[in-house]
């Protein structure tokens, strides 16, 4: 292979300094997200967990199966919590994703940006491993847990996971600059899994209402997942996974800009 004119024998290409630099981060935030609390592992499998069993104990009571067309309800259920961690979680983990990896941001190959992208990665990484985990558990206990259309449930995953990406770089500088952004952010989540549909069927809300809920891109990526899992499942009205997308990119070009326009204040704070 020819050398490259433009960088001097010896140096390395920009792609490899990205790399190298990636590959870094990465193995530092692995380290630290798996080894460093003994318990990290257990909490990352019984808190979805504990929400299955709470949900199917109330539903013992609310009979929320019935309001499922053409879908069990645990596989259904499981099927939207781990979507939504997966959302959640990009979104959490990347607002701290600056502020916990200040100290690197002296050496100047290494960008405020990296850390989010590595951070996101590794954590889409380990919440497919645990849904792997759910979706085996699932076919061992006799649930309905294996896809009717397994290309149709990675592309969705892959979709939730860009999501959760475009919100971490986007929360990653706001919660930086403006540190009450943050606890906003931790205060929604519960009231987003609510009317997300992750734990009750969007189909039975009146449908002005629901046109308002729709405009919130996780139950489109949601019922689309479902939708890889149950072939005849009758989704919610008005699901379109181009507005999802077009949703997602926006914010992941948000969130670029955001950190190319900031990027010395965030290094800074």
């Amino acid at each position: 292979m020819a050398d490259n004119p433009t960088v001097p024998r010896g140096a390395r290409t920009p792609w490899q300094v990205t790399r190298s630099v990636w590959y870094a981060m990465f193995m530092r935030e692995a380290i630290s997200r798996t080894m460093a609390d003994r318990m990290g592992w257990f909490w990352m499998i019984f808190e979805p967990v504990a929400m299955v069993g709470i949900m199917v104990a109330i539903r013992s009571f609310i009979r929320g199966d019935q309001l499922v067309v053409n879908a069990e309800f645990i596989p259904w259920l499981i099927a939207g919590l781990m979507g939504f961690y997966l959302v959640r979680e990009g979104m959490i983990r990347g607002m701290g994703a600056v502020s916990g990896n200040k100290a690197l941001f002296a050496y100047r190959q290494v960008q405020p940006v990296d850390s989010v992208l590595t951070r996101n990665f590794l954590e889409g990484m380990l919440r497919t491993f645990v849904f792997l985990i759910f979706i085996v558990g699932g076919l061992m206990l006799g649930q309905d847990m294996y896809p009717d259309n397994a290309i149709r449930v990675m592309s969705a995953w892959f979709s939730l996971w860009c999501l959760g990406l475009g919100l971490g770089l986007v929360t990653s500088v706001s919660a930086t600059l403006v540190p009450e952004v943050g606890k906003i952010i931790s205060m929604i989540s519960l009231p987003l899994l609510i009317i997300s549909g992750v734990i009750l069927p969007l189909n039975s809300l009146p449908h002005w209402l629901l046109e308002y809920l729709m405009l919130n891109p996780i139950p489109h990526g949601l019922e689309t997942l479902r939708l890889g899992f149950f072939e005849n499942y009758h989704v919610v009205p008005g699901t379109d996974m181009l507005y999802f997308w077009m949703f997602t990119l926006t914010l992941i070009s948000l969130g670029l800009l955001m950190h190319l326009r900031f990027v010395d204040r965030l290094k800074a704070s």
